[in-house]
């Protein structure tokens, strides 16, 4: 409940003297500031979906609704979603977040889907078109309970939070009229989106890599372990501790019950085990600039998988890569 206490207020606090400062010198600083904020919000809304915030399943619900909501995220909706992600990580057709199309789906991908999904920045700004329609090739709704995403007895959890998604759209549409949609825009607006890529990119990165290829899995070569491993840490520099840690993103996907707090305890813990199958990320800078070459590249490669064999690796559409042959 403190990093909850601690983030609310500085998100408050960012808020308050933007608004006060109000010059364009200011502005840029705050809406980078802030969109990191309201990421570092949805990470503890995340330990509350996974149950790693408390032992208490009505306070993980109430921080987590609280959370999400306010970040315009349905918190069952995506926590169904996202528990689905954690059991199938690494599975061509089962996993939920970022997974490969297979061939035949890509195939049939028309110019303009093709270009944002591999073309930068356009996805880093899919996860709310991902929250109303999920990825290519799957169907359902975060938000519509009798969707193929949920079972009918999440149904009412499902209601719950489209409730609470849209008292919270509500109150935006209120202060929108009450102070007005630009000054909207330059307080909400604009670091909503720049959460959006924060969630984006990191969800990206800690499932592609471009130094080295990593394998997807189907049938019996898929095992919880196996897709665990394919997961990726990443160093965000001094972010790390703004945003929870996120980047020990192995022992997360192998542990999801460890609080953020104990992940990089937990992380030196399991190297000596997990030996050669645990990658060391490169150590950021203070900002994390190359990162962002590593998602150009990823996204120049990373195209699709075939659509036979248990373990594959992602292949190159040459047409979006502009070399002549497919890697």
């Amino acid at each position: 409940m403190s990093y909850v206490v601690r983030d609310v207020a500085v998100v408050f606090g960012l808020a308050a003297t933007a608004a006060y400062v109000n010059n364009w010198f200011f502005w840029p600083l705050y809406w980078a500031a802030q969109g990191t904020m309201f990421w570092a919000l949805f990470v503890l809304g995340h330990d509350c979906g996974h149950g790693s915030f408390s032992n208490n399943l009505k306070l993980n619900s109430v921080v987590g609704h609280l959370l999400h909501s306010s970040i315009l995220v349905p918190y069952h909706g995506w926590r169904i979603s996202h528990r689905t992600h954690h059991q199938n990580h690494g599975h061509v057709e089962n996993d939920e977040s970022w997974h490969p199309l297979s061939e035949k789906i890509y195939s049939k991908l028309d110019a303009i889907t093709r270009t944002l999904r591999f073309t930068v920045p356009f996805p880093m700004l899919a996860y709310p078109v991902y929250l109303w329609s999920r990825s290519p090739g799957k169907t359902g709704s975060h938000f519509d309970p009798n969707g193929d995403l949920f079972v009918p007895s999440e149904k009412k959890d499902v209601i719950t939070s489209t409730l609470c998604w849209t008292a919270m759209a509500a109150l935006l549409a209120g202060l929108l009229f009450a102070i007005g949609p630009v000054q909207m825009l330059k307080l909400y607006g604009v670091p909503y989106w720049g959460f959006v890529m924060w969630l984006d990119l990191v969800t990206y990165l800690h499932h592609h890599g471009h130094d080295e290829k990593l394998p997807w899995y189907r049938g019996k070569e898929w095992s919880y372990l196996r897709g665990g491993l394919t997961t990726l840490d990443r160093d965000y520099g001094w972010i790390n501790n703004i945003h929870h840690d996120i980047g020990t993103h192995v022992i997360h996907h192998l542990f999801p019950q460890i609080p953020h707090y104990h992940l990089i305890e937990a992380t030196e813990a399991a190297k000596p085990v997990l030996g050669k199958y645990y990658r060391e990320p490169k150590k950021s800078g203070p900002l994390p600039f190359h990162l962002i070459g590593n998602l150009i590249t990823s996204l120049k490669q990373d195209h699709y998988v075939s659509d036979t064999g248990d373990v594959v690796y992602y292949e190159t559409d040459p047409k979006l890569s502009g070399s002549s042959t497919s890697e």
